[in-house]
């Protein structure tokens, strides 16, 4: 007689440690978000040579700046339905092509209102990757380290960021901004036969929409690396969902608090990182320092980030994550008055915008790694693309704030101190809502 050996793959992976190819998922992901960083951040490197040459001031180059956020917002909030229905895969390579195509047809682009639809679909592909990405990962690594592998997955989006600025600086004098916007399109392209080849779908997904278990069992085999037969029979302990489609899920009884949490943290957070990282450069100016070190002083807001995520993440992975998150909030609350109250001419002003990243930016990506725990398979991608979604609202809000709010005579001061109160918002919605929806908890 056969014996059906069933095995519970979330339990499976749990209970190993990261394979060689769980590793090698982990570098394509942090390469997807690298690329994903490059072409979101590429635009303000070249906003400068392209207003030049096409005589248009800055506030009417404010459209195409704007098109690719606006993108973003929605590009989550589609994706993550159709990632829950259709697997993670298929959403996320369909993801990179399709930020990688426009990103090169923005290179053809010869007015404004051209560059600004090609970026507005630029940022559909970008907004889609990002939670795909997210929900991929966390489904495929153990869960005991999952929010560390995250944030280090999220590091590559400030990396990309970063080398951005290096490559116009090398190619804008030869190439001019065209050759830079192919560059962005390229390089993701050229990835792509990769992805398709090495990334595999979702077996945490494949379960609950019951795939074929020989196609579940050779994924096993390939990514985790233990021998199983193809006859054996998968199974993944899931809390029941409730309220039909997955959106209507997210609001259900049993996760609407948790959902909304999400979305007003996340909300908050990004307010207040779009509008330092976006304006700081030009409060700095405005307060008595040359350019070039208000754009130095401005980097270390990113630095401060990309280290906070890595401590952040660490953290999570070893106390309650989000009582970590809501006091890495809390912590940059207390930066942002520090800054406020400070002298662009001190000596400790560095230090405290190095202090206000690490903890804002930290806890963002902590976030990111938190929300896939908070939502069963069957809905995981449309919960953490949603939160993205809604949240890139709070920074296109924080963007447009920044300016409103120096357009109104605000002085250095007042625009940064009003910032703690959305920091300590997002802390507070974080931490007073019960993260253990009771399907979930009984699962």
């Amino acid at each position: 007689m056969n014996t059906v050996h069933t095995l519970d793959v979330r339990a499976h992976i749990n209970s190993r440690p990261m394979g060689a190819y769980q590793w090698l998922l982990l570098v394509l992901c942090f390469l997807i978000i690298t690329t994903d960083g490059i072409d979101v951040a590429i635009m303000g490197f070249l906003a400068p040579a392209i207003t030049k040459e096409w005589g248009v001031s800055r506030a009417a180059f404010g459209a195409v700046m704007s098109a690719a956020p606006i993108g973003l917002a929605i590009g989550a909030l589609f994706v993550g339905p159709l990632s829950d229905r259709y697997g993670r895969k298929k959403m996320l390579v369909g993801a990179v092509a399709w930020f990688g195509s426009f990103s090169l047809l923005c290179s053809t682009a010869n007015d404004v209102y051209s560059l600004s639809l090609l970026r507005f679909l630029t940022g559909l592909g970008l907004g889609a990757a990002m939670p795909t990405t997210t929900t991929l990962l966390s489904e495929y690594v153990p869960e005991k380290s999952r929010s560390t592998l995250l944030a280090i997955m999220f590091t590559g989006f400030n990396l990309g960021s970063a080398l951005v600025g290096f490559g116009a600086a090398a190619l804008l004098p030869d190439y001019g901004w065209r050759g830079v916007l192919v560059a962005g399109g390229l390089i993701p392209l050229a990835c792509l036969p990769f992805y398709l080849w090495l990334i595999p779908e979702s077996a945490r997904f494949m379960v609950v929409r019951k795939y074929p278990s020989r196609r579940i069992a050779r994924t096993m085999r390939r990514v985790v690396g233990s021998s199983m037969s193809d006859t054996a029979s998968f199974t993944s302990v899931e809390p029941a969902v409730q309220g039909g489609a997955p959106v209507n899920a997210l609001l259900s009884p049993g996760y609407r608090k948790v959902t909304l949490s999400l979305w007003a943290t996340y909300f908050m957070g990004l307010l207040v990182i779009y509008l330092l990282s976006g304006w700081l450069p030009t409060l700095i100016k405005d307060a008595g320092l040359p350019i070039e070190s208000a754009a130095k002083l401005t980097a270390l807001f990113q630095l401060g980030g990309t280290i906070g995520a890595l401590v952040v993440g660490w953290l999570m992975d070893r106390w309650t994550p989000n009582k970590v998150i809501a006091c890495a909030y809390l912590g940059g609350a207390v930066f942002i008055l520090f800054l406020a109250s400070g002298s662009v001419q001190s000596s400790l002003f560095a230090a405290f915008v190095l202090l206000s990243g690490f903890c804002m930016s930290g806890a963002q990506t902590g976030l990111n790694a938190f929300a896939p725990s908070c939502y069963p398979t069957a809905v995981r991608a449309t919960g953490v693309s949603w939160m993205q979604g809604m949240g890139r609202f709070g920074s296109i809000f924080g963007s447009f704030a920044g300016g409103l709010m120096l357009s109104m005579g605000w002085g250095f001061s007042a625009v940064i101190a009003i910032l703690a109160i959305p920091a300590t918002i997002a802390a507070l919605s974080i931490v007073v809502t019960r993260f253990a929806p009771r399907s979930l908890a009984a699962a």
